[in-house]
């Protein structure tokens, strides 16, 4: 199965989570009139007996073509990724919130997006295109499991829009 990627947009990613950017004119001017703060953009859930926790995640860069062979979800804690670098990455989600994910979509960001998984979101592996691959995360940070996996039976592959 072949999966083509689109370009991550606000309606197209709602039911997963939300993008993380800036668009449009800011909430309100702070620091003496000099910046602009974009406020409370994204739905952090992290559940009973969680907490919030930035960590910094460095990953090794992949490239499209994709094999997409598993997702993973956090059914206790939303997850965001915040790149520190202007580099696009690819994002895959799947559908539904049963024990096996549906319908298998991926995104493509552009330079200075960022996104936040909402709770129990089926998603791939953090998967930058380019190095340094550096990102903050902010997630659930406490002691009971936090990460179902799902291997899929035949290997997907996720190619870049035409």
């Amino acid at each position: 199965m072949t999966i083509v990627a689109e370009p991550l947009t606000r309606a197209a990613f709602a039911p997963f989570g939300d993008v993380l950017e800036v668009a449009g004119a800011p909430d309100r001017i702070i620091n003496q009139g000099l910046c602009g703060r974009y406020h409370d953009l994204a739905r952090l859930d992290f559940g009973p007996g969680g907490s919030a926790g930035i960590s910094l995640f460095k990953a090794e860069p992949r490239q499209l073509p994709y094999r997409l062979e598993m997702v993973e979800r956090h059914p206790e804690g939303s997850q965001a990724f915040l790149p520190m670098s202007p580099d696009p990455f690819l994002v895959v989600v799947a559908e539904g919130d049963a024990p096996v994910p549906g319908r298998v979509h991926a995104f493509l960001t552009a330079p200075g997006q960022g996104i936040n998984l909402h709770r129990g979101t089926w998603h791939g592996v953090l998967t930058p295109l380019s190095a340094p691959g550096l990102f903050a995360v902010v997630d659930r940070i406490g002691t009971t499991a936090n990460l179902e996996e799902h291997w899929f039976e035949a290997p997907m592959t996720v190619v870049a829009p035409v």
